[in-house]
C-alpha cells in the first residue's frame, strides 16, 4: 500500500514523532492512522524503558506560581543538546502549565501525570528523559524566584510578611550560596556528627594539646555551621551583612526554601566517544 505524504503529516503532527518512523507505522497499519498512533505509542513504551537505565544528568529547571504556591522542578535529559531541543522545551512548558493548573503534591503524581507524554519525547529525542525532583512552597506572606539564565538552576523563598522584593532577594542568594538548612539548628545531625569527625581527626594529626585541639574543633564547626546556615551567611548583594539582620530589618523570617541545580547529586559515569555511539544506537 502506498502511503501518502499527507498521511506521514498527520500521524507526525499528532505523535511529534520523525518522518521516517511515522511512515514506517502507517506502512505496518495499512494507513490506519489510529492504529498507527497506537504502534507508536507501544514503541515509544518499549524504547522508554530500553533507556530508562542510562543516567540523565541534563536538562532544566520550570518554576511554576500560583496565589497559594510555587513549585520548582527538574527535567532531565541526557545531554545538554537535547535539553535544547524544541520539543523538549515544550515538554517542561507543558509541565510548568500543569504545576500552575493542578496542585500536585510529589514527583511521583507528576510522573504519573506526564508518563505517555514523556514516553513518547523519548521516542522523538532518542534520549533518556526523567522528571527527577519537585518542590512546593506555599505563598505565605511573599515567595521569591529566582531562575538562572541558562534554566540549570533555580531556587524559591517563602517569607511571612508581604515583601516581594526581599523574597526575591533571598531566592538570589539561595541560589548563589546553596545553604543547606534555614538556621543552624536545622543541620541534619548526621551530617554536623559527620563534620566534627573529619575535623577532630584533623585537630589530633596537628600534634596539639587537647584543650587547643577542642579549640580548633569548635572553631571549625562553628565556621561550617555557618556556611551552610541561611540566616548565618553574608548577603551575597552586600557581603558585610549577614541574611539574619537583613531579616532582621524588615522584621522578616524564612518559612521555607528549596532550591534545585540540574544534575546535582547524580554520578555520570565516563564514556569514551565509541561508547557513547553505540549506546546512542540502541
Amino acid at each position: 500500500m502506498t502511503i501518502s505524504a499527507a498521511q506521514v503529516k498527520e500521524l507526525r503532527d499528532i505523535s511529534g514523532v520523525g518522518m521516517m518512523e511515522c511512515k514506517k507505522a502507517l506502512t505496518e497499519t495499512d494507513g490506519d492512522v489510529e492504529k498507527a498512533l497506537d504502534l507508536l505509542r507501544s514503541n515509544s513504551a518499549l524504547k522508554a524503558e530500553k533507556k530508562s537505565s542510562r543516567t540523565a544528568a541534563d536538562g532544566l529547571i520550570v518554576i511554576a506560581q500560583t496565589s497559594d504556591y510555587s513549585a520548582l522542578a527538574e527535567i532531565n535529559s541526557e545531554t545538554d543538546f537535547a535539553a535544547k531541543d524544541s520539543k523538549f522545551l515544550e515538554f517542561c512548558n507543558e509541565v510548568k502549565n500543569h504545576l500552575e493548573e493542578n496542585r500536585v503534591e510529589s514527583v511521583e503524581a507528576l510522573n504519573n501525570d506526564f508518563n505517555e507524554k514523556r514516553e513518547a519525547l523519548v521516542q522523538a529525542i532518542g534520549e533518556n528523559i526523567q522528571i527527577r525532583r519537585l518542590d512546593l512552597v506555599e505563598n505565605v506572606g511573599s515567595v521569591g524566584t529566582y531562575l538562572h539564565s541558562d534554566s540549570k538552576l533555580g531556587a524559591l523563598v517563602s517569607i511571612n510578611i508581604d515583601n516581594f522584593d526581599l523574597a526575591k532577594d533571598l531566592a538570589m542568594h539561595a541560589a548563589a550560596s546553596n545553604p543547606s538548612c534555614i538556621t543552624q539548628d536545622d543541620i541534619d545531625k548526621d551530617i554536623l556528627e559527620r563534620e566534627k569527625a573529619i575535623y577532630k581527626k584533623q585537630a589530633e594529626e596537628s600534634g596539639k594539646n587537647e584543650k587547643i585541639m577542642e579549640k580548633m574543633v569548635e572553631g571549625k564547626v562553628r565556621r561550617f555551621l555557618e556556611e551552610v546556615s541561611f540566616v548565618s551567611q553574608p548577603f551575597v548583594k552586600n557581603p558585610d551583612q549577614k541574611i539574619q539582620e537583613l531579616l532582621d530589618e524588615s522584621g522578616a523570617a524564612i518559612v521555607m526554601m528549596s532550591r534545585f541545580k540540574v544534575g546535582e547529586g547524580i554520578e555520570v559515569e565516563k564514556k569514551d566517544f565509541a561508547s557513547e555511539v553505540a549506546e546512542q544506537l540502541k
